[in-house]
């Protein structure tokens, strides 16, 4: 998500996923505490990233489109099943892999006809 929003050219800060369990009381206060004040740091969306209103929806409806695309799920399921099959759960391979399987897929559906013509209808 975060490699679609910065090539959409929305901060890529702007989405966070992290995970505390029930039992991480204070771990999930701080995790909303910290992006609350992340979010508030970068301003509002499509202001802070110098965007009119009519080029942010746009630029988020090409995002939604795109990740909607049923071969971006596909590369996914395959960076997925990657990352399991190699046991390697470092951010470092994470960010590889996804980089090498969804990359291209990324690119061609924000510059081709997957994403653009999924956000015209």
């Amino acid at each position: 998500m975060k490699k679609v929003l910065a090539e959409v050219g929305i901060k890529p800060e702007r989405f966070g996923l992290q995970w505390a369990s029930a039992a991480e009381a204070p771990r999930f206060v701080k995790l909303i505490t910290d992006f609350t004040l992340k979010t508030k740091e970068l301003g509002p969306i499509g202001q802070a990233e110098g965007l009119s209103p009519e080029e942010l929806k746009l630029r988020i409806d090409k995002a939604l489109a795109l990740v909607s695309d049923r071969k971006l799920r596909v590369a996914l399921g395959n960076a997925t099943k990657t990352i399991r099959k190699e046991a390697n759960f470092t951010q470092e391979f994470i960010t590889s892999v996804i980089e090498d399987k969804l990359g291209k897929t990324i690119t061609a559906g924000l510059e081709g006809g997957g994403a653009e013509a999924a956000a015209k209808k």
